[in-house]
């Protein structure tokens, strides 16, 4: 709680220095996503801390709600967001394949990811897979998970047969039978396992990896202290969270459509609010990544993962917003 106070007292003082150096030329709007995959996002869209912040340089803010990193970073790339919640691996991918993006800021360390399939199916383990439909969506967390545990167990993508399905459609075509397994997604997770609709066969809390804001490149280069404003308001809303996970949770069940139990469970048991500065641990996520999805197929292998995760990663904006 000190540390949440002392951040409310440095946003104040941030806020009676007037408009940040770029105020001059500004965009009419800012625009973010808010998903359930990223909590941190939906406390901030509750409170309206980022209008009242930029309320007095004549800034609108913009909410988008999206279902994936694939589809928030689609949409940076469309024009239609600045902002986009992600995993870092699915924002790695798309910067290799071409799209112009920086990673700026951690908002959670999640376990958001782990193999499932229904009850009484006779799959148990990850072996049981073979000759099996599994729904994961390409270029995701979920996905990449899905990959190493099978190479992990002796297996490859070419002993199931993937369902290429958004995480939601995922864990209804698991529920009705559509497929056998899904590369599941929390808070729909947690959803089926708690109701009894699921069983997680497989976890490791050492390979998903974290939960990033992604920023278009263009929009970072011509508002580098509005982007770092936005940080600092975000950084507000983390610090929040891990102070109040109750009323989080009851946000989160409203967004998610889910029980109250079930948003607390995700929050409680698979998820971590550590340190908002994309470092080390999160690049070091990225290598083994680089080299699945060049496997996969999602990536060209002439790809330089090195530069790859060197141009991705920016870590700029957030420094300055916590000095602020």
């Amino acid at each position: 709680m000190k540390n949440f106070i002392l951040f409310g007292l440095a946003l104040v003082l941030l806020g009676s220095c007037g408009p940040a150096s770029d105020s001059r030329d500004k965009p009419s709007v800012v625009r973010l996503d808010f998903a359930t995959y990223n909590p941190v996002s939906l406390v901030l869209k509750s409170k309206g801390w980022l209008e009242e912040a930029l309320q007095p340089d004549g800034i609108a803010v913009e909410w988008t709600q999206v279902v994936s990193g694939p589809q928030a970073i689609s949409f940076i790339q469309g024009g239609n967001l600045d902002f986009g919640s992600s995993a870092v691996t699915a924002a790695m991918v798309n910067f290799a394949n071409g799209v112009p993006i920086k990673v700026v800021y951690v908002f959670s360390q999640p376990e958001w990811t782990a193999i499932v399939t229904r009850p009484n199916t006779g799959i148990n383990q990850v072996t049981d897979l073979k000759g099996k439909k599994v729904a994961a969506p390409h270029g995701t967390d979920p996905y990449l998970f899905l990959i190493r545990a099978l190479e992990k167990f002796g297996l490859s993508e070419k002993d199931i047969e993937v369902v290429p399905l958004a995480h939601p459609d995922g864990a209804t075509a698991l529920a009705s039978g559509a497929v056998d397994a899904w590369a599941g997604l929390d808070p729909m997770m947690a959803r089926l396992e708690l109701a009894g609709q699921a069983k997680l066969i497989y976890r490791d809390r050492s390979i998903p990896s974290y939960g990033v804001l992604v920023v278009g490149q263009e929009f970072a280069t011509k508002y580098p202290d509005l982007v770092a404003r936005v940080l600092a308001v975000y950084e507000k809303a983390r610090l929040y969270v891990q102070e109040h996970l109750e009323e989080t949770a009851d946000i989160l069940a409203g967004v998610a459509q889910t029980d109250r139990s079930i948003a607390l469970h995700t929050l409680r048991t698979r998820t971590v609010f550590r340190s908002p500065i994309p470092d080390a641990e999160v690049t070091s996520t990225l290598g083994e990544a680089i080299r699945i999805f060049k496997l996969t197929g999602n990536i060209k292998p002439e790809v330089d993962g090195r530069s790859v995760i060197d141009q991705l990663i920016d870590t700029r904006f957030v420094t300055k917003a916590l000095k602020q």
